[in-house]
């Protein structure tokens, strides 16, 4: 199942599958124009003599990013899972099996990527085309950073700048507005049916950590082997007994409340018998861009809503 390898491979490719729609909260305010940037610019290893204005997305992370920051119209190109926004330039590139050929015949001057798959840098670099990583990010800090590197990148540093802000804004006020509870909630996060989940070092983690929940899943994986994504046990998670549960799978896998609380066993976990299973939008749930204010807002009127 495309589902459980995306999985075990999100350490490094943080989940690029699912169906996204809606809109995000996190819209960027109007900004000065990106004609003031100036040329050269050095972002890591990567450095530009001039506006990009061929660009190519293969991480839907990236791709949201980029059109969050006004870089849209500088976007020729976009892989198979970036569903978002939908006006992005979908084509049939492929960031898990990336094809040298097949992107450079897009005739690039900037590739956007998360992962190094294949040596797809060195392909590329080869021919001379610019590529920029976006690793999976593990905190909030790396979405930002990654928002204001794409901000230089591409010409609006300064829609970067107003965009970081105003979600670092938008998160403070939404997690302040849910009262601080006396005894931790715990939660179960769950990637796909066989029971994959994250832990607190991961950037989902992280997201709940705002919160001062406590994963269930951080007792699979306590010196980060897995990568922060290791697989349970139905006997584990019933042992458990969270008393919430997060389903990221509600699109990819069909998992719903009802599903669950049909699960053999599964009756008696306290997340069931109070009702705090809450189906998320797998890709607002897996994306580490702007969208994670949405997925932020979604835990903190989840968490609003279960009694002291």
């Amino acid at each position: 199942m495309k589902r459980v390898l995306t999985a075990a491979l999100a350490a490094t490719v943080l989940l690029l599958s699912g169906c996204a729609n809606g809109n995000t909260g996190a819209q960027p305010p109007a900004a000065p124009s990106a004609s003031a940037a100036s040329y050269p610019v050095t972002v890591g290893n990567v450095t530009l003599d001039k506006r990009p204005e061929r660009i190519v997305s293969l991480t839907p992370t990236a791709t949201e990013m980029l059109f969050a920051i006004d870089a849209g119209p500088q976007v020729v190109a976009v892989d198979d899972q970036s569903n978002y926004p939908a006006t992005a330039p979908k084509s049939s590139l492929s960031g898990f099996k990336p094809n040298a050929e097949a992107i450079a015949a897009k005739n690039p001057d900037l590739v956007v990527l998360s992962n190094d798959i294949d040596k797809i840098v060195d392909q590329l670099t080869k021919l001379k085309i610019p590529v920029f990583q976006t690793p999976a990010a593990t905190k909030l800090d790396d979405t930002y950073s990654e928002i204001g590197q794409l901000g230089t990148l591409t010409g609006h540093p300064a829609e970067a700048t107003a965009l970081t802000e105003q979600m670092k804004t938008q998160i403070d006020k939404i997690v302040k507005g849910v009262p601080q509870r006396s005894t931790p909630l715990s939660y179960y996060y769950e990637l796909d049916p066989t029971f994959y989940s994250v832990t607190s070092k991961t950037f989902v983690g992280s997201v709940f950590s705002l919160f001062g929940m406590t994963n269930v899943a951080d007792a699979a994986d306590p010196d980060g082997s897995k990568g922060g994504y290791p697989q349970l046990s139905q006997e584990t998670l019933l042992k458990a007994n969270p008393d919430m549960i997060f389903l990221a799978d509600s699109k990819c896998c069909q998992q719903s409340p009802a599903s669950v609380k049909a699960r053999k066993g599964w009756s008696d976990i306290t997340a069931v018998k109070s009702g705090q299973i809450v189906a998320l939008d797998d890709d607002i749930a897996s994306r580490w861009g702007p969208r994670v204010v949405d997925l932020v807002q979604s835990v903190a009127d989840a968490v609003a809503k279960v009694r002291p």
